[in-house]
């Protein structure tokens, strides 16, 4: 059955084309979608004109179209007015609106294999079966991209990515949830992470502009065949995660860019608190107030130079040497060292890791 917003947008450019108005009813007698307020006569008209089996009545006040799929009875469209070749403008629109029907099936097809595809929810043997029958190509290079708006609520990013790349495409996008969008993107056979990467900056670029929308875009490893495409999806949704955590200022994220982090995040917990507790002595990260916290994270950014580290905290060079010796009197660990740095830098991470673990219990 045609959606509704389909139906009125039809009957709309019917309306603007004919100058005429017009409504489509189902075959039960009731108004799916019409041009001008629907009356009790008009009700009355098109019950008759389905109790009579026709495929086209023509009246003094207006014309009515029986609209079939295949052979079945869908919809019925009325006309009003004394239209001029009311017959043949009928006819016309009628065969619009049977086309409409085939195409928007199998639009709602692709969109429900997509959805399966990606979820694991059809068996191998039935991938390429639905595939050949819905024209969708088997082998053909591809790669997933998750588009996470920062905002819950942000309803344009679909639509609007709908728009960019879902049209007279091989792309694809749809919907798992109600916060994530997935394009399936097709490559070219030159195309590579480069181009990839130079492609997920350009989504979270126009969806900024176009839609008033700020997001996150991650995306997988580039895959040959149909049936690998959920593994790219699976990647990119981990690298959504990944950068939630420990890249929060990213707006792009690559699987394959997410170095320590993707280590990090598929330690189980019980492994990190044995961790924490040997580096911080079995108190928590929460131990260090903000100022310890953003003096260590900037001596990180500037490879433990002292002198730059000073001058972007816009302190003394003895008031960090202070910071950092209170880290040392802590934990034991001089952070000024490479070893100690490291050390702290990953139970930093475990430590997010563990946070991100707790609230998603």
């Amino acid at each position: 059955m045609l959606a509704n917003q389909i139906l009125h947008k039809t009957i709309t450019d019917i309306q603007r084309i004919v100058q005429a108005d017009c409504s489509v009813w189902n075959i039960q007698g009731k108004c799916l979608a019409s041009t001008e307020e629907v009356s009790a006569e008009a009700q009355q008209q098109v019950s008759a004109f389905v109790q009579e089996e026709k495929e086209e009545w023509i009246t003094e006040t207006g014309a009515y179209f029986l609209i079939k799929d295949g052979d079945e009875p869908m919809y019925v469209l009325a006309i009003y007015g004394a239209v001029e070749y009311i017959e043949v403008v009928g006819r016309l629109c009628a065969c619009q609106l049977e086309s409409l029907i085939p195409a928007y099936k199998k639009r709602v097809d692709r969109n429900q294999f997509f959805q399966n595809l990606l979820l694991d929810n059809l068996l191998m043997v039935d991938v390429y079966n639905q595939a050949k029958k819905l024209n969708i190509e088997a082998e053909a290079k591809r790669v997933v991209f998750v588009i996470e708006p920062k905002k819950e609520g942000d309803n344009l990013v679909l639509e609007t990515m709908k728009g960019l790349y879902a049209t007279g495409t091989k792309d694809y996008v749809t919907a798992v949830d109600e916060v994530h969008i997935i394009l399936i993107k097709n490559l070219q056979t030159t195309e590579d992470y480069k181009e990839i990467n130079h492609m997920a900056k350009t989504i979270a670029d126009t969806l900024n502009m176009e839609a008033m929308v700020d997001v996150r875009v991650a995306y997988g490893t580039i895959v040959n065949e149909l049936r690998e495409v959920s593994r790219s999806y699976k990647e990119a949704c981990m690298a959504l995660d990944v950068g939630r955590i420990f890249y929060a200022e990213k707006n792009v994220l690559a699987y394959n860019e997410l170095g320590i982090g993707r280590l990090i995040h598929q330690l189980p917990y019980s492994l990190c608190e044995m961790f924490l507790e040997e580096v911080f002595h079995g108190k928590a990260i929460e131990q260090f107030d903000d100022e310890i916290l953003t003096t260590v994270n900037v001596f990180f950014e500037n490879s433990l130079n002292i002198s730059e580290t000073a001058r972007k905290l816009y302190v003394h060079r003895n008031t960090l040497g202070y910071r950092l010796e209170k880290i040392l009197k802590i934990t034991g660990l001089d952070v000024r060292k490479f070893d100690d740095a490291l050390t702290f830098k990953i139970a930093m991470m475990v430590s997010s890791h563990m946070r991100f673990i707790q609230l998603e219990d």
